[in-house]
């Protein structure tokens, strides 16, 4: 993995042999050259290693999640702000499954650092509305799950929130 400012500078590096290719009247080599400086710009956006992991996830593979995350090393240096968001955001989610105290933590910081998606922010925060609950908050779950509602605009944790709301009252 490369630095987030070393991937700027590789897409500027290989654009500037593009152009050179254009001027030498190589057009495709250009077009080549510059599909790749593209994928260095893309990646700057997207965190290679945190796709990865998104695709473990869906797998339910949260060992092989865990491995793809383990790779970056210093996430506030490495990432953009956003995608240090996900990072913590993974980790919070598979931690939800054993640790809810760490998972917490992750969350919130998840939460603070911003996601770039509506509905992952929503998730995030449906999340921690199941942690307030399980730790007897439940004021702060109410407002959780208040502002996952408004942030799930497509209705896809309209059932999860439903779910919630019937275990809150039985608290």
């Amino acid at each position: 993995m490369f630095h987030k400012n070393i991937k700027l500078i590789l897409a500027a590096l290989v654009t500037a042999w593009s152009i050179y290719e254009f001027w030498q009247g190589h057009i495709m080599n250009g077009i080549s050259i510059l599909l790749l400086a593209g994928m260095f710009v893309l990646l700057y956006f997207k965190n290679e290693f945190i796709l990865l992991a998104f695709l473990q996830l869906r797998k339910q593979n949260f060992p092989g999640a865990q491995k793809w995350l383990g790779y970056i090393k210093n996430p506030s240096a490495a990432l953009t702000r956003k995608q240090e968001g996900y990072y913590n955001f993974l980790h919070g989610i598979m931690l939800s499954q054993t640790n809810i105290t760490q998972s917490e933590k992750y969350l919130k910081k998840a939460v603070k650092l911003g996601l770039s998606m509506s509905h992952d922010l929503a998730m995030a925060k449906l999340q921690l509305a199941g942690i307030a609950m399980t730790k007897r908050r439940k004021r702060e779950a109410t407002m959780l799950m208040n502002e996952a509602k408004k942030l799930d605009k497509q209705g896809m944790l309209k059932e999860q929130i439903q779910l919630m709301k019937q275990q809150m009252k039985k608290i």
